[in-house]
């Protein structure tokens, strides 16, 4: 695992020691927040115009949702044993295959539209 990754999942799991927020921290618990999280990151966007002005506030508030979605991804990870680097790595890999260059370039429509 990247040393970067590491550190910081052992940071987040030290914070999470010291609290005692172990035992909270099940795979359902963790699915919860980050889609929870995710939900705080999307209403940043909501009801803004396509051009959104991306002002020093603004990208404050949204990086600290983003922070939150990697907190509790990172510490989904630790809890069931998995590389963070390792599975994003594999997931592309995948998804090299579902979107191959010739058919998804320029396009947005789900691999399964892909013609």
């Amino acid at each position: 695992m990247n040393q970067d990754i590491k550190r910081l999942q052992s940071k987040i799991s030290s914070f999470c020691e010291e609290r005692d927020w172990d035992k909270f921290h099940t795979p359902k618990n963790l699915a919860i927040s980050i889609c929870i999280e995710a939900a705080e990151l999307l209403e940043n966007f909501q009801w803004a115009k396509e051009d959104l002005t991306l002002d020093k506030e603004n990208v404050v508030k949204i990086s600290d949702e983003i922070a939150d979605v990697l907190i509790y991804s990172i510490r989904l990870c630790e809890i069931m044993g998995l590389d963070p680097i390792s599975i994003a790595n594999k997931k592309i890999e995948k998804n090299g295959v579902k979107y191959p260059v010739k058919l998804s370039k320029g396009k947005s429509e789900k691999y399964t539209d892909l013609k």
